[in-house]
């Protein structure tokens, strides 16, 4: 397995007993990642998808369990290792200055360099390739701000390879002994139909060319069942069920998901 997470709680809050157990957001939660598989995050807003990606990423200490990759924790490990092995796509990205996309993408590079180090041609060379991989290479010099919902998500995708691209390229991702995750936070939220379908097909063709291992958060049932190998299912910050997508995706257990009348949820299915 790549990423494993055994008996994960996590709370914002500092309550002792009863007002503890109250504020926790995740509770209990265990999940394995097989290598080179898309697993899908399903769940209602306010079930703990957002917060358990960042438990995921290391971004956030759980309370309590544990979060392996590749058998290391993540707690064993230094901040920029882990950066150049796990790279996260969050819901929205804003930016304080108006960067060019190709300035965008080698941000991704930062775990790459030295104190003080700028970017070299490596890194440029890993930057175009993330940009060619995305169908983004012709932004190159075009503000970020001035893209398109979908063009900015398909960007900052591409900053995410650049991020985990060592320069073996793309192609020998599955061969690496450290392998990489890509992390993504409802990836197509916000964006209209036309920019959905190209960031599902993106996906797919990303994890079809490099293998890289895929973690997506979604309340997208076409993505989930276009892409992902597995779902979970998360509801009150526990997992309601895990498994094969197509034994996830049904009008029964989306409506119990969602506490929904399962009649409402089959013609979202055929």
């Amino acid at each position: 397995m790549l990423l494993q997470a055994a008996d994960i709680e996590f709370g914002y809050g500092r309550g002792q007993g009863a007002a503890a157990d109250s504020a926790l957001v995740l509770r209990g939660v265990s999940l394995t990642v097989p290598h080179a598989s898309v697993v899908g995050l399903l769940g209602p807003n306010g079930s703990g998808k957002t917060t358990l990606l960042k438990v995921l990423s290391g971004a956030l200490r759980p309370t309590s369990g544990t979060v392996q990759l590749d058998g290391e924790t993540l707690d064993s490990m230094p901040r920029r290792l882990r950066a150049r092995r796990t790279a996260v796509v969050p819901q929205e990205t804003h930016t304080a200055f108006d960067y060019t996309v190709l300035e965008m993408v080698l941000m991704g590079r930062y775990p790459w360099l030295g104190a003080f180090e700028v970017e070299g041609p490596t890194d440029r060379d890993a930057a175009f390739a993330a940009l060619e991989a995305t169908g983004t290479a012709h932004l190159a010099s075009r503000l970020f701000p001035t893209l398109s919902g979908g063009e900015k998500q398909r960007v900052i995708i591409a900053s995410a390879l650049a991020q985990l691209d060592d320069r073996t390229g793309l192609s020998a991702l599955p061969a690496r002994p450290r392998r990489p995750l890509l992390i993504l936070d409802e990836p197509t939220a916000s964006l209209d139909l036309r920019y959905q379908l190209e960031v599902i097909a993106l996906i797919g063709r990303l994890h079809d060319i490099s293998g890289v291992t895929v973690v997506l958060s979604t309340h997208d049932l076409r993505l989930a069942t276009m892409v992902c190998d597995s779902v979970l299912l998360l509801r009150d910050g526990r997992i309601l069920d895990a498994g094969p997508t197509a034994s996830m995706i049904t009008a029964a257990r989306i409506g119990e998901l969602y506490a929904v009348d399962e009649a409402l949820v089959a013609p979202l299915l055929r």
